[in-house]
């Protein structure tokens, strides 16, 4: 299925009167589900639910149904705006709604896409003319290690390049605080298998380990990740949301950015310009600094969002 089709269809279905769409009688799910909705890649608050309404909500639509003003469009088959927020063009630019299930962008449609006990369902409305796909996003952590996928918990690998780094003892701690068992070791550079992978270790010696490492260095339209390391991973780019250089950072810089291969679950890099910046990254691996956010640089122990433009704060 083309990126063009998965998002026509994580927006169809917005009227509960529309069949064969998921959107029949079904179970609530259970423990609560946290509902988000943002503009410009995280950068403006629209609406956080910590308990969404979900009572007959078992997809991500009929959570946002049950908990904002959604209008539709063409006969009620498409989102056209949530609580007055409307897709369309802005200056010129395409933009429309997206959602992220834990972190995730689905290849189904909202209106199929089922929500369990404890998953963020996040909606952002943003500028899709450089690339409608950005298959993972740093900003519901600590999902998907916490609740994983589909309803289902996933085994989680904290990999770096010195596993007796401090930096990979950090983000191992960090998920064994919130109660993720989490195996360690060196890259393993392994064939896709159903485990969760944090890469932590300099951007030097994680680039083309493997087909993650190298859709980063291939740009925004490959990975969904709007930075790019320079040929000597010296300096990080942060690129605006049209792909364009908005502000090179130095020695020291870090980065944590997630991506998805296809038929593989997501990988995660806790990495940077050299061992400070991954120390730095590191530190910043946590909710409070990584919330709403697609991916995260770190300058001088500061947070700068990724994509710079439309999205920094």
């Amino acid at each position: 299925m083309s990126g063009r089709s998965r998002r026509l269809l994580a927006v169809l279905c917005a009227a509960a009167a529309v069949g064969g769409c998921g959107l029949g009688p079904g179970t609530s799910p259970e423990g609560g589900v946290r509902l988000t909705v943002t503009r410009d890649f995280g950068r403006r608050p629209l609406l956080d639910v910590e308990r969404a309404r979900v009572a007959d909500a078992s997809t991500a639509m009929r959570v946002l149904q049950r908990n904002a003003n959604v209008r539709t469009r063409f006969g009620g088959d498409f989102v056209h705006a949530i609580d007055g927020v409307a897709g369309g063009r802005r200056a010129g630019r395409p933009v429309d709604w997206f959602v992220y299930v834990n972190g995730v962008q689905s290849d189904k449609g909202a209106g199929a896409v089922e929500v369990h006990g404890g998953d963020r369902v996040w909606w952002d409305h943003h500028d899709w003319g450089l690339t409608e796909d950005i298959p993972a996003v740093v900003g519901s952590f600590p999902e998907p290690f916490v609740h994983g996928s589909g309803g289902k918990r996933l085994p989680v690998r904290v990999e770096c390049d010195d596993p007796r780094a401090g930096a990979c003892d950090a983000v191992a701690k960090k998920l064994i605080a919130l109660g993720v068992p989490a195996g360690r070791s060196s890259i393993s550079r392994s064939a896709a298998d159903e485990s969760l992978r944090i890469l932590v270790g300099p951007w030097s010696r994680l680039r083309d380990g493997d087909v993650e490492s190298a859709s980063v260095d291939s740009g925004p339209r490959a990975s969904g990740v709007f930075a790019r390391f320079d040929a000597s991973a010296a300096h990080l780019i942060v690129l605006d949301a049209r792909g364009r250089a908005a502000r090179t950072l130095g020695p020291g810089t870090g980065l944590i950015a997630a991506t998805r291969a296809t038929d593989r679950q997501p990988v995660w890099f806790v990495t940077g310009t050299d061992d400070a910046g991954v120390a730095s990254a590191a530190r910043a691996f946590d909710e409070s600094t990584l919330n709403e956010r697609f991916a995260l640089a770190i300058s001088d122990d500061l947070p700068v969002s990724v994509p710079l433009e439309g999205a920094g704060r």
